[in-house]
């Protein structure tokens, strides 16, 4: 791994910038991908024509930019809920991510993130319900991912935020209950630092299942940007053999894109770089 390790950005880091503006810094930047959120091409991409679809994907080209992956899957449209009782929305719910599928397959988006946490909140406490009905939509899923050639990642989210799915053991659960090789598990560091063992024990437990993994501090700020540190995290995954993406998603976008970019690529580079002797 180490000089190899392959790094993208997420694009709703760059608030108000257009798609080619986002390739075209990402790329000067350093980075050799870049993650979208839908929500930033339109509330519904069943709105996003295929010409769209097609420049979307021949700008990052262009670049020399790989598209990894899609996150925020649920933000838009409004009202969402991927087990909820109510079985038509429900079921509303599945045909987006379905749509969201076919988007991800015509853009080149190998993953799909599943984090969406108020879509995904318990009724009533019904855990046993959420995680039954949680499997049911994700099983209707599998085909269209084969088909698609894309894998669908299931994130830990943990409190606040989120009431389901909140560790990395979880998902895992659910990776294991979906059982199929086009449903995978993505770890998080912010997500990992909420749990009482550390990032590189969660790593080296759960590596056989992971297909993609986001970089941020606990801080929910850039790598580099807090005190969480990144030295053993690289080193487990340079020592479980992962190979894919690692990519930068944060949530707090001071003091600006272009600064959190260069950053966060210079520090992981770093770790990175020293982990693998280089």
């Amino acid at each position: 791994m180490g000089a190899s390790q392959k790094f993208a950005i997420c694009n709703e880091t760059y608030q108000g910038w257009t798609w080619a503006e986002v390739c075209k810094s990402a790329a000067e930047t350093g980075y050799d991908g870049v993650e979208i959120a839908p929500f930033t091409f339109g509330p519904d991409v069943r709105d996003v024509d295929a010409a769209t679809r097609a420049e979307i994907r021949r700008v990052a080209a262009d670049h020399g930019l790989d598209i990894v992956g899609l996150h925020w899957l649920l933000v838009s449209p409004k009202g969402l809920h991927v087990h909820t009782r109510d079985t038509a929305l429900r079921a509303k719910t599945v045909d987006y991510l379905r749509a969201l599928i076919d988007f991800a397959g015509d853009i080149g988006a190998p993953v799909m993130i599943f984090g969406s946490p108020f879509q995904r909140k318990i009724e009533d406490g019904d855990r046993e319900g959420a995680w039954q009905r949680t499997l049911e939509s994700y099983l209707s899923l599998v085909d269209r991912l084969a088909d698609r050639g894309v894998t669908l990642c299931q994130e830990s989210l943990p409190s606040p935020e989120c009431d389901f799915i909140m560790t990395a053991a979880e998902a895992a659960e659910m990776v294991r209950d979906v059982n199929h090789p086009h449903f995978r598990l993505m770890l998080d560091v912010k997500s990992m630092c909420s749990e009482e063992r550390t990032p590189a024990e969660i790593i080296r437990e759960f590596a056989p299942l992971v297909d993609h993994f986001h970089a941020n501090d606990a801080n929910r700020r850039g790598p580099g940007f807090g005190d969480t540190d990144f030295r053993p995290i690289a080193a487990a995954l340079r020592e479980v053999g992962y190979t894919r993406y690692v990519s930068v998603e944060v949530f707090d976008y001071t003091p600006d894109p272009v600064t959190i970019a260069r950053e966060s690529l210079r520090y992981l580079k770093e770790v990175f770089d020293a982990e693998s002797g280089n």
